[in-house]
């Protein structure tokens, strides 16, 4: 088999503020819905918070001995402010998604998983007080718990959560010919990411690559035009497209460390580069404007 090259070329990363959490329910479909809701958008390129699933949790694996599922969440740090701006940033976001993804499904319960965390956060501040005053602490499963009165009883988080700063933004893009093999990108490179410890992929499998310049800086960053297979007749040269090239998925990955980031794109490149009508993988940067960290793709190509 013929792999796909590599080309010499690097993906910027930078350094976030993340958390990592368990979410128990009592039955699969509540689980997935509250998993899925609170890490559904990824909102770190407008400033608030993202997320994903890093693994699904059996009971034996799970303080309270329900099934469940480990999240991270994450916030970016803002270099030119005190961490604290960030961090109070952070925790601000976080809690929306607890509260109005979360919470407000049929029993499900919080706890923390962020071993060797920089700090904690109290959720009693912006979580607990939706009890109005009526929520109580007490102690569950060795854990210091909040428990929230709801009009479905209850729901439960573990006071203090844990943060940490991790290696976020990461990516790396697949040039595929054909859409079968975008199709099997997801099923086998994603999945292949999703087996390393410490990692997860906000948006999936992303169409939308974007770029740091935009005409509509008030709507955020834009499509990076130059790489839209749709337009590379119209852009003529100064289109990045290859000939043969019809769909340029991008996968983004955050990671507890940089070596835990490192070991997904090089689990998840030999993936796709395997791929029948992969053409190329390249990766997003922008001349170190968006990140301290510089990851080059042929280091990780075995």
């Amino acid at each position: 088999m013929v792999k796909a090259e590599v080309e010499d070329s690097y993906a910027e990363a930078f350094e976030g503020v993340y958390c990592r959490v368990i979410v128990t329910a009592d039955n699969k479909r509540t689980l997935r819905a509250a998993a899925y809701d609170s890490t559904a958008t990824p909102s770190v390129v407008i400033n608030r918070v993202e997320g994903g699933v890093e693994n699904w949790l059996s009971k034996r694996e799970t303080p309270d001995g329900r099934e469940g599922a480990l999240l991270q969440f994450w916030g970016q740090i803002n270099p030119k402010k005190a961490f604290a701006e960030s961090l109070k940033k952070f925790e601000t976001e976080l809690s929306y998604r607890i509260r109005q993804d979360i919470l407000v499904k049929p029993f499900t319960a919080v706890y923390d998983d962020l071993p060797n965390a920089e700090g904690k956060l109290d959720m009693m501040n912006r979580v607990g007080h939706c009890g109005d005053g009526f929520e109580w602490v007490e102690k569950r499963h060795w854990r210091e718990v909040i428990v929230v009165p709801l009009m479905v009883p209850d729901f439960v988080i573990e006071r203090y959560v844990g943060y940490a700063r991790g290696v976020m933004g990461a990516n790396f893009w697949v040039m595929c010919k054909t859409k079968t093999a975008l199709k099997k990108v997801e099923q086998k490179a994603l999945i292949t990411i999703q087996k390393v410890e410490g990692v997860v992929t906000p948006f999936d499998v992303c169409s939308a690559g974007s770029k740091p310049e935009t005409h509509y800086p008030l709507i955020g960053p834009t499509t990076n035009h130059e790489y839209c297979p749709s337009l590379r007749e119209k852009l003529g040269k100064s289109s990045k497209v290859p000939e043969n090239v019809r769909y340029i998925p991008e996968i983004v990955i955050n990671g507890i460390s940089l070596a835990a980031v490192k070991e997904a794109m090089k689990a998840g490149i030999e993936a796709a580069r395997k791929i029948d009508g992969v053409f190329r993988i390249s990766a997003g940067n922008y001349g170190g404007k968006l990140g301290e960290y510089k990851i080059n793709l042929r280091e990780l190509a075995s």
